[in-house]
């Protein structure tokens, strides 16, 4: 299964709880931190909840 590389570039302060919530549910703590998935629907919709606070490379 494919891989996808979540980088967050933006900060979770004065984003609404659900935001947050994704947030760290990808399991990104605080700017400049990366995580690796599985590129599942799951992971992509909530990254997709989020794609304004995050980037992603496919590896």
């Amino acid at each position: 299964m494919a891989k996808i590389k979540v980088k967050q570039l933006k900060s979770a302060i004065k984003r609404p709880q659900n935001q947050k919530r994704t947030l760290k549910a990808l399991g990104l703590r605080k700017i400049g931190h990366v995580v690796e998935h599985d590129a599942t629907p799951n992971i992509l919709g909530m990254i997709k909840k989020v794609e304004h606070l995050v980037s992603t490379e496919e590896s």
